[in-house]
């Protein structure tokens, strides 16, 4: 029997709705329209339409959004003089600063630079800090999105053994922490794979609740996992083309051969992807309400 699909794009509309509700009750009760800056280094490709997803669900949604592109050969200075400028103006409530950099400038140096109240990605050490222990107002985005996708989907994850593979800050190391923690979501038993692990199957095989996010397509096939798993693939990998000249993307785990054995399993696309643009517009929310208190 295939598995159950666990449609991003669904959950994704459920709480934008209640995002709309909320942006709306800022406006009248207390005349605060959540803001956000988006900053664009160079002509990335896959950059710009993130950036251009993330500026279409803020006009959507009623968040005042202020987009700044710079070229390419824009100097470290300039762009941390930009964040600062942001940190400083009232109407903004979280910054984003568009990842991957130019080369020549320090991302570590930019994210450290954003104030943490306003890092809506939550990849400020002081917000990655309050994350492990449990007590930080954001959370990253694409691990937020993955915790709702299991709760909004009723999957339950206290005392499940969850198997991440992949140890990025963006996603593996937030969401294995976000697994681990105290109810309500998580209280799952977490093993962290990595390109180190040796014999990745014997540990995929153990997972009950497998999350996938290395950047390779189709790396866990159908004789990696165990039958009735719960799998989130978190991979968006471009492998071709149609005739048409769309693209043809694939997720980090072979759809065709873990579904058979899944209990659920997230699409690629329509799965984990709409739900980090959600997130973002969620932590933004958030950031203005924080300002009235």
């Amino acid at each position: 029997m295939a598995a159950k699909l666990i449609k991003g794009t669904e959950i994704s509309k459920q709480i934008r709705e209640q995002i709309t509700k909320e942006i709306e009750e800022l406006k009248e009760r207390h005349g605060v329209t959540p803001g956000l800056a988006t900053i664009l280094v160079g002509d990335d490709p896959g950059s710009k339409v993130y950036v251009g997803q993330k500026e279409k669900a803020c006009g959507k949604l009623g968040i005042y959004s202020e987009r700044t592109d710079l070229p390419a050969n824009t100097s470290e200075q300039d762009v941390l003089a930009l964040v600062a400028k942001c940190n400083e103006n009232p109407n903004l409530h979280g910054i984003l600063v568009q990842l991957p950099l130019p080369k020549h400038i320090d991302a570590t140096r930019v994210i450290d630079a954003i104030n943490p109240e306003k890092d809506v990605d939550c990849f400020h050490p002081a917000n990655v800090g309050k994350l492990v222990i449990g007590t930080g107002r954001f959370l990253p985005c694409t691990p937020h999105g993955i915790m709702e996708l299991l709760r909004r989907s009723g999957i339950d994850t206290a005392g499940k053994h969850a198997v991440v593979v992949g140890r990025s800050n963006i996603v593996g190391k937030p969401i294995a922490n976000l697994m681990l923690q105290s109810p309500p979501g998580g209280n799952a038993t977490v093993t962290l794979c990595h390109t180190g692990t040796k014999d990745l199957a014997t540990y995929t095989r153990m997972a009950d609740i497998l999350i996938v996010a290395v950047g390779h397509p189709k790396t866990i096939t159908g004789d990696m996992v165990k039958e009735g798993v719960v799998v989130i693939d978190v991979g968006v990998n471009r492998i071709g083309k149609t005739p048409e000249g769309k693209a043809i993307l694939a997720g980090d785990v072979d759809f065709d051969s873990v579904q058979e054995k899944a209990a659920a399993i997230t699409p690629v696309p329509g799965g984990v992807g709409p739900m980090t643009i959600t997130m973002l517009m969620k932590n933004t929310v958030e950031a203005a309400r924080a300002t009235l208190a």
